[in-house]
């Protein structure tokens, strides 16, 4: 770690396996340069003992293939010229063209000055190339190193799927010292630091070096291995007479149980991989929300669900966690990923904040999102389904309930206000309006319910590996059926429900 930065041999020795890596660069091409420039890039790559400011080429980490691309700062501060960008470009076109997942690794001071305008272009095309591997459906991983400044932040430092940064490290847009020469002033303290960026949901995480080779390695078991469907006994219900007959309003009361479990149980005990994402990538990060990329038996996805543990009467869903949900979408589809949504939710945020930041609107764009995805998808209402937080995430190809999970406009006390100018009536709305899991499936609005015996808080484990095995089955069944096929069912379930028949 020369001058307490990594330098890219490091990376590259701490990431891969031992003596994998192979090389995919040949000698910079000819920019023209001048005497003085001539002679800095001879100084640069004595210094740093590599011929350009990249590295490129390919390895494996635990026996998995990925291609490589990595900054080295100590010539001449990783900045990017036309050689460099030439390199970088040519890299990422292999990738694609061998499927190869990519992993970029970039700290830069940004665009390399002493190639001027000529050299700030060449970022259109390394984005222009990281967006046709995307577009071909192969993952994207970013790590930033320290620092990570300027055009390269501001092009193929921002576009991974998955975003982590080295603790500590400065990453922002503008360099401090370019600002205080701009206007004579020093940038605010702890703004451009990964940590912060995490904080704002700008990247999903900080991560020594030390960890990202095993980072790495959960990202590439969702991306790369094949689905190996594990299909249990059928753990779920589709018989409505199957369900329990119990008043609606004692699964209510079930259901907002503090102890329950929810979806970061889910993952614990019945994910085989996960690795949790956070925020909405654009400066958002909702708590009361959880996304990951995810393994259930032998079956990945992308899974974004609402997050029972950091939800309270005063802190509810805003409009960020629906972005962040969208998100889950975009990232489902670019990587041709089943998507997994959970609903769990005592409502969504009531307040002058969230309609100014555009809560109903986002709510419509999940439905509309959702509705036409590409991918298959999978929705479980695990606990309490509160109006249109809840409903935004729901309509999926196949819905499973939870026996004590419900779904409703409004929470039944406020059904009760609006009908009775009273809260007492509650139980009598709840039951009035079909909100519980035997009356969903007789309706068509759930596929089928997972068993709790007799209620999930008594039985958090059980009943967690339960919903994941009814998860990776209905997965299963899905992922092999054609997008045309799932697409129409879809759009004519949606279409002719509550329609007499």
């Amino acid at each position: 770690m020369a001058g307490g930065r990594i330098s890219a041999q490091e990376f590259i020795d701490k990431v891969l396996d031992p003596g994998s890596f192979a090389s995919w660069d040949v000698p910079p091409i000819d920019v023209g340069a001048g005497e003085k420039y001539l002679a800095d890039l001879g100084r640069a790559a004595e210094k740093s003992g590599v011929d350009e400011s990249v590295l490129t080429g390919s390895g494996t980490v635990h026996g998995r293939r990925v291609a490589l691309i990595v900054c080295e700062f100590s010539f001449l501060a990783g900045s990017i010229g036309v050689a460099a960008a030439e390199r970088i470009v040519a890299a990422v076109e292999r990738a694609t063209a061998e499927g190869l997942p990519l992993l970029a690794s970039p700290t830069s001071g940004g665009t390399r000055m002493q190639e001027g305008t000529l050299a700030f272009v060449q970022m259109v095309k390394i984005a222009a190339a990281v967006a046709a591997h995307k577009a071909a459906h192969l993952g994207y991983l970013v790590y930033l190193r320290n620092p990570t400044t300027g055009g390269v932040f501001a092009s193929w430092g921002s576009l991974g799927h998955v975003t982590a940064a080295e603790p500590g490290a400065l990453v922002g847009f503008l360099g401090p010292r370019v600002y205080k020469a701009l206007y004579q002033e020093d940038f605010p303290e702890d703004v451009q630091t990964a940590e912060n960026l995490y904080r704002k949901g700008v990247i999903d995480g900080v991560v020594p070096l030390g960890g990202v080779r095993q980072v790495v390695h959960r990202l590439l078991r969702v991306l790369v291995e094949p689905n190996r469907p594990e299909v249990a006994a059928s753990p779920a219900i589709t018989a409505v007479d199957d369900v329990p007959d119990i008043p609606a309003w004692q699964s209510v009361m079930l259901s907002r149980r503090p102890e329950r479990p929810g979806i970061r149980q889910l993952l614990r005990h019945a994910a085989s991989a996960q690795v949790p994402l956070s925020g909405t990538g654009q400066g958002e990060s909702d708590r009361t929300v959880l996304l990951s990329l995810a393994r259930f038996r032998g079956v990945s996805c992308v899974m974004f669900g609402q997050d029972r543990a950091g939800q309270s009467p005063e802190r509810t869903m805003g409009p960020g966690a629906l972005r962040e949900a969208r998100r889950a979408m975009r990232l489902a589809d670019e990587l041709r990923l089943p998507l997994v949504l959970v609903i769990d939710t005592l409502g969504a945020s009531l307040s002058k904040e969230a309609e100014e930041r555009g809560l109903a609107p986002e709510i419509a764009r999940c439905l509309a999102d959702l509705v036409t995805l590409s991918t298959p998808t999978v929705s479980v209402l695990l606990g309490q389904g509160t109006g249109g937080g809840a409903l935004a995430l729901l309509p999926a190809d196949r819905v499973l309930c939870a026996q004590h999970g419900w779904l409703a406009p409004l929470p039944p006390e406020g059904a009760s206000a609006i009908v009775h100018r009273d809260t007492t009536h509650a139980p009598v709305m709840a039951q009035d309006q079909g909100i519980r899991s035997r009356d969903l499936l007789r309706n068509g609005v759930v596929d089928a319910v997972v068993p709790e015996h007799p209620d999930a808080t008594e039985e958090p484990v059980s009943f967690v590996k339960r919903v994941g095995a009814a998860v990776a089955r209905e997965l299963a069944v899905l992922t092999d059926e054609p997008a045309e096929e799932r697409y129409r069912r879809r759009i004519e379930r949606y279409r002719k429900l509550g329609v007499p028949s």
